[in-house]
């Protein structure tokens, strides 16, 4: 099990090389789950591409480190990754919160980045009101206060009817994260809002939605679509809010496509991204 030191906080990471000069993509959990949720995409993509997968802090295996105050935090942590890899570019994917450490990465050193993924997530998600309701919930009866409510959003009827072993493993995954994690995390979602960086983003961007998300809704991620100039926009048909859990295929045929309409660039290991059309099962 693969640990690095970051600014003085454990994170635990898997890395899966790749031969020839493909884009290095790094991928970034939502809140309240560990890198475990990219297994079936990582699978899918074998080793066409380096694969960085990790847990957040204060997620997975991951340290609460020094605390999470913003998502700055975990933009320290990812930049601390990048540089510990020596990547000189990457192809970022992130899913929900991880979206916002895309956008957070690419405001703070956009030369890193080669291309965005950015599934499931927005320029800002949810209220003030919201994730001090859930935060109030959670530090007085805990996680398993809000997890029935939070698998309604991540997973459609169809998965909790027809895949239930998963569907019990996900529930599992959530109520075992780290109280302190957990929270510190919404906070830094309640705080922040990323539209003016998103109207800055000046590198491919595919935005990915799946078709019953309950978090974050197709109109909004298109709504962060249409604020990044040229992003492309597809929605996954059959997918709540973790298609990497529930349409891995399909997220990965979406991934697959965008990494190969890249420029090949001459910059030490590499690139990322993608297309526009529904897909899924359908």
């Amino acid at each position: 099990m693969p640990f690095v030191n970051i600014g003085g906080g454990t994170l635990h990471h898997r890395y899966r090389p790749a031969k020839g000069d493909a884009h290095p993509i790094v991928f970034i959990n939502s809140l309240g789950t560990d890198f475990r949720i990219w297994e079936a995409v990582l699978s899918a993509l074998g080793g066409e591409m380096p694969m960085l997968v990790y847990d957040k802090r204060g997620h997975g295996l991951s340290d609460i480190g020094s605390g999470i105050r913003s998502i700055d935090d975990h933009v320290d942590d990812l930049l601390g990754l990048i540089d510990h890899f020596g990547f000189g570019t990457v192809v970022v994917c992130g899913l929900s919160v991880g979206g916002l450490i895309a956008q957070g990465l690419y405001a703070r050193r956009p030369e890193t980045i080669e291309a965005l993924i950015l599934c499931d997530t927005a320029h800002k998600i949810g209220t003030t009101e919201s994730w001090n309701t859930r935060i109030a919930t959670v530090e007085g009866k805990g996680i398993e206060a809000v997890v029935e409510g939070v698998l309604e959003m991540w997973f459609t009827p169809a998965f909790h009817s027809a895949r239930s072993a998963e569907l019990a493993g996900c529930r599992n995954m959530l109520t075992r994260q780290a109280l302190a994690g957990y929270i510190g995390t919404c906070a830094a979602v309640r705080d922040a809002d990323f539209a003016d960086v998103a109207r800055r983003i000046a590198v491919p961007t595919l935005c990915i939605v799946g078709d019953q998300d309950g978090s974050t809704p197709p109109e909004l991620v298109r709504s962060l679509a249409e604020l990044i100039p040229d992003a492309r926009f597809e929605i996954i048909r059959g997918a709540g809010h973790i298609p990497c859990v529930e349409q891995a295929e399909a997220l990965a045929t979406l991934i697959r496509d965008f990494v190969a309409s890249l420029p090949n660039g001459s910059k030490p290991i590499d690139k990322t991204p993608a297309t526009q059309r529904a897909i899924g099962p359908g």
